[in-house]
């Protein structure tokens, strides 16, 4: 069983190399990779070195990984060998997870609509930690795939209306496609614009999902009286000027740093889930078709075309979204 892996040996350069096919350990899972699904804003900042990424190469990417199981590491009893599962492991053809923390895919449900498992879990631990009630406006700047997620989970929770705000036309496509009930151009008339959709008391929860250090005061400033700002986004850098009295305390806003890491070990509790928990209810949404997905992914390619999928994403080329690599033959 011959090993791949895609590698990132220095800034903005990715390769594909041999290695080696591991041995499941007690309790592990050798899983033989189907499909995996590129993250878009994350890798593409751990690719080129961004602010607030580790900055260390060579690296072994990739957290959205779908697969059937291989072989099984001893003591491992509630899977099956040819099972379908999804897990938050790397680029590789071959690669290991714990047993724990695989999700079943269900029957029926493509490997690349799966792959979206866990970027839904994240979209939804930011929605959950919003606290949204039934018929809440919310607006969510950024349209990339982590926006376009959370936009749609508001909606499900009782959002209403949901927007979308982006700089760019294209991106503003893909949410309108996504289901958005609103979608709005970040420029000068947009305050005039959320007023006329929300009315004069603002949105209750902005979802800040670009990773844009420029956005926060955006975010900031769009949000209503005693709103909520999620910051879901991975912030890539320093955000300067912000005035706090002003822009946070006198507006009274509550503010929810809405990282991924940033869950319970163990047991799950209203607004605050485990990320199993998270990956569990995002597969159950996708196999339920409740997640607009088609419409996300933009581009399909051979395991050995990683190298071009990542240039691509070098560009910045805001056509591509959803980034899905083939490992099946």
């Amino acid at each position: 069983m011959q090993n791949y892996q895609v590698v990132w040996p220095e800034a903005g350069i990715a390769t594909i190399e041999p290695c080696e096919t591991p041995a499941p350990g007690p309790g592990q899972l050798l899983i033989r990779t189907r499909a995996t699904l590129i993250s878009p804003g994350t890798e593409r900042a751990f690719f080129l070195g961004l602010p607030n990424t580790t900055q260390r190469f060579p690296q072994s990417p990739g957290y959205n990984n779908v697969g059937e199981v291989a072989a099984l590491g001893e003591g491992v009893t509630d899977w099956q060998v040819g099972e379908r599962i999804a897990t938050p492991t790397r680029h590789a053809a071959y690669v290991l997870a714990h047993a724990t923390d695989g999700v079943r895919i269900p029957a029926g449900l493509p490997d690349e609509r799966a792959a979206f498992f866990e970027l839904g879990a994240i979209a939804l631990q930011g929605v959950h930690k919003a606290r949204i009630e039934l018929g809440e406006a919310v607006v969510v700047i950024g349209a990339g795939l982590i926006g376009l997620l959370a936009m749609q989970l508001a909606k499900l929770q009782g959002a209403a209306p949901v927007i979308t705000v982006d700089q760019d036309e294209q991106r503003l496509d893909f949410a309108h496609q996504a289901g958005a009930d609103a979608v709005l151009m970040a420029d000068s008339h947009l305050s005039a614009e959320l007023s006329r959709l929300c009315g004069d008391q603002g949105p209750a929860v902005v979802i800040e999902a670009t990773g844009h250090p420029a956005a926060i005061p955006t975010a900031f400033d769009l949000a209503g009286w005693c709103g909520r700002v999620i910051l879901l986004g991975s912030t890539r850098g320093e955000t300067e000027q912000v005035n706090f009295y002003r822009d946070v305390h006198k507006k009274g806003l509550t503010v929810i740093g809405a990282h991924n890491s940033a869950r319970p070990a163990h047991d799950s509790r209203p607004g605050w889930w485990t990320r199993l928990a998270d990956q569990q209810t995002a597969m159950k949404l996708l196999a339920l078709d409740r997640l607009v997905i088609h419409p996300l992914i933009t581009h399909r390619f051979t395991w050995q075309q990683a190298p071009q999928a990542y240039a691509l994403l070098k560009q910045w080329n805001k056509d591509a979204l959803g980034l899905v690599l083939s490992w099946t033959p």
